[in-house]
């Protein structure tokens, strides 16, 4: 279960600069969307809390964070269209390759 509250939580992880890319685009929701913001940031934060009883401390945070910024850059591509070089693949494969290792050898 704590591996599913960890996922969670990079899901969640990613709601915040998404929330802050909408708030600078859409000035009349600005205050919604970093409500929105605030309030992905208080959740991811409590479910990477409850995923640390029984995961590893340091594996938990960089799956966290691994999940949070992957998911982020693949949302960035898709709906805002940011760039798509061969670099910015490779390093962004090492990141997703290290996140599932992690899980692999705990």
């Amino acid at each position: 279960m704590a591996w599913l509250y960890l996922i969670l939580a990079g899901l969640f992880e990613m709601g915040w600069p998404l929330g802050f890319k909408l708030a600078n685009l859409c000035p009349r929701y600005h205050f919604l969307f970093l409500a929105l913001s605030v309030v992905s940031m208080g959740v991811s934060g409590w479910l990477l809390y409850v995923a640390q009883r029984t995961i590893p401390m340091g594996t938990a945070y960089m799956i966290w964070t691994g999940i949070g910024g992957v998911g982020t850059v693949v949302l960035g591509i898709v709906f805002f269209h940011d760039a798509v070089t061969f670099w910015r693949m490779f390093f962004l494969s090492l990141v997703f390759v290290g996140i599932v290792g992690l899980k692999m050898v705990h």
